[in-house]
């Protein structure tokens, strides 16, 4: 049996697939076998853990920045399934040359991502909605997609790792976006006003304020469904199927916090394994962990302070002691879907 690595990314740090490495070479140098599968949860890695998922072909399109300045961003289409990533083209991170405006900053280059794969001839367009720099409520988005002559007939499933409403989007998300409290009212008001005047009024359903409203912006225009990109990305993967092979499972995040149980990645795997019915040891490996845990540590069999390879590595080696785990006949370290 294996140890089965299910990692999220260290957020600005290492990615999902670097940690799951380093913490494999780690059971491979006591002897046991892992299973590599980095997952996110609609945020930062969603993009690839999707298209290693799907087996997805990259394709580059030209699109914009927030501020309307050109960038190049890629899209993954698998069969008729697309796959978007709104941070490549409005994300917080995206390359800049000028002031960066909580109030100007627009979706309208993720709508012409969208556009690009429904042209592609996509008939599902997955968009992970995670590090957003916008609060438009989608309406940049809905701008570019209606430019481009709209969806042709391809639904939308927008993926996230939040529940917030609509008009939570300003005050929640606004300040890690440069607003301050005048811009983050005005923001509000902006929200609300759009609101009103969208074809489905999306104030107070679950979801809608991701990626500052973004995801209500196309709920209301093209009733896009709005979920759980955990659960997503684990059935992309095939978690469950690589569970049933799993003697311990080892998840991992930058910073364990209360919010981890609150629809992040890892209580989404925690979930799954008790709906497995199985008695599974969860390792968590993570960069820190916060003073509020509570409780929440009570998942774990074990939780490793893992800031860097060398430390993500011997608490993979210390994984394997304690399950005892054995190497299988062929390498000891099997990849899984990584390419």
């Amino acid at each position: 049996m294996s140890i089965l690595i299910a990692p999220d990314s260290f957020k600005g740090t290492y990615s999902a697939a670097d940690v799951a490495a380093a913490v494999a070479a780690g059971v491979g140098e006591a002897g046991g076998r892992a299973v590599r599968l980095p997952v996110a949860d609609g945020g930062e890695g969603t993009f690839d853990a999707l298209c290693r998922g799907l087996d997805a072909v990259p394709v580059s399109v030209d699109t914009q920045n927030p501020w309307g300045s050109p960038v190049r961003a890629v899209i993954g289409i698998a069969g008729d399934t697309a796959v978007v990533e709104l941070a490549q083209a409005s994300g917080i991170t995206v390359p800049h040359d000028g002031y960066r405006d909580p109030v100007r900053a627009d979706t309208y280059g993720t709508g012409m991502m969208i556009a690009a794969a429904a042209g592609l001839g996509a008939r599902k367009i997955l968009v992970a909605a995670g590090g957003s720099a916008t609060t438009d409520g989608g309406l940049g988005a809905v701008r570019a997609i209606e430019d481009a002559g709209g969806l042709r007939g391809a639904s939308l499933m927008v993926l996230s790792d939040v529940t917030t409403t609509f008009l939570g989007a300003a005050e929640v998300f606004g300040p890690q976006k440069g607003a301050d409290p005048e811009t983050v009212k005005l923001l509000g008001d902006r929200l609300a006003r759009l609101a009103a005047g969208y074809p489905r009024n999306p104030l107070g359903i679950p979801r809608t304020g991701a990626a500052g409203g973004f995801a209500g912006g196309l709920w209301a225009h093209y009733g896009a469904e709005l979920v759980s990109g955990a659960d997503v990305v684990l059935d992309a993967v095939g978690f469950d199927g690589h569970l049933d092979d799993a003697r311990a499972v080892v998840v991992g995040e930058g910073r364990l916090d209360s919010q981890t149980g609150q629809g992040k990645i890892i209580s989404a795997i925690l979930r799954r394994i008790r709906q497995s019915g199985r008695t599974i040891p969860v390792f968590a490996a993570v960069g820190s962990v916060a003073a509020d845990l509570g409780g929440y540590r009570d998942n774990f069999a074990d939780v490793f302070i893992t800031p860097d390879p060398a430390a993500m590595r011997a608490a993979g080696t210390a994984i394997a002691v304690r399950t005892g785990a054995k190497a299988s006949p062929g390498p000891k370290s099997v990849p899984g879907p990584l390419p």
